[in-house]
């Protein structure tokens, strides 16, 4: 019996389909990172460039890599310290305004590349970038003598995750995540509908999940237009915390506008919960 001409026509467009959906979805296998991570080489200036009082650091990981850094000195030695754990893309120079403004009110500042960023060896993943912070911790803790009390984590996006997961083995005075996602594969799946993301992902980030463990106060901030990670999944993030001190929405702000970067909002919401767990 002979299949009728639209139904081989119907079939032929469905294998079609299924072999475009299967290459995608290898390619995303053997690439996803290269979606994930997109960083910038550099050159990375001195720090004493673009940062006053601002110094080149050395921050040595535990399988044994060199990150690059800049550490801005607070007022005092009682001040308090911001470890800036950036997103995903650029590298920290296009993060030296965020630290001058946090320097101006006495803040201490320590701003550095993961492995891969900023002319960094190494490549970026999930465990790698746990390393990274772990490092960048203990530079401050160990050579630049914060204590633990006054030490505050800032994370960026992907960094948001990087220091939510920092928090839950190291936790600090108080933690500003700046719009969190819920997990890597819930906002994947929003600029891919079209593919398994779940199901394919090396790497996590559970922040949702993480952060209901971390018992320390914390600011979430997010941009009520952002198109990267939906303002949603930031007040799931939010949500799920322990210990919510504050959420703060700036209001027509995208994922990569400065108000977002180094808007008088979000400096101050930091500079906020600084003090507030300095007493």
């Amino acid at each position: 019996m002979v299949a009728p001409r639209g139904l081989r026509r119907a079939v032929r467009a469905g294998a079609v389909l299924a072999v475009v959906l299967v290459v995608l979805t290898g390619l995303l296998w053997g690439l996803q990172r290269r979606l994930v991570y997109l960083p910038d080489q550099g050159p990375v200036p001195p720090a004493a460039s673009v940062l006053p009082g601002g110094r080149d650091v050395v921050l040595e990981t535990s399988d044994g890599l060199r990150l690059g850094a800049w550490f801005v000195p607070g007022a005092g030695p009682d001040a308090p310290a911001v470890l800036v754990a950036n997103g995903n893309g650029g590298h920290r120079g296009v993060r030296a305004p965020l630290a001058d403004a946090l320097a101006r009110h006495g803040l201490a500042v320590l701003l550095f590349d993961y492995r891969g960023y900023g002319g960094n060896p190494g490549s970026p993943s999930e465990a790698g970038l746990a390393r990274d912070v772990r490092a960048a911790r203990a530079h401050l803790v160990e050579d630049a003598g914060v204590p633990p009390g006054r030490l505050l984590y800032l994370g960026e996006s992907l960094g948001a995750a990087v220091v939510t997961e920092l928090a839950t083995e190291h936790p600090p005075a108080g933690l500003v995540l700046r719009s969190p996602f819920v997990d890597l594969a819930a906002v994947g799946s929003v600029h891919y509908p079209f593919l398994p993301v779940r199901a394919l992902l090396r790497d996590r980030f559970p922040v949702a999940e993480r952060i209901a463990t971390v018992r320390v106060p914390t600011t979430v901030v997010l941009g009520g237009a952002d198109s990267i990670v939906p303002p949603a999944q930031s007040r799931a993030v939010a949500g799920a915390a322990a210990r919510l001190h504050r959420l703060v929405e700036v209001p027509g702000a995208d994922h990569n506008d400065r108000a977002l970067l180094d808007g008088d909002v979000f400096v101050d919401a930091v500079v906020e919960l600084a003090r507030h767990v300095a007493g």
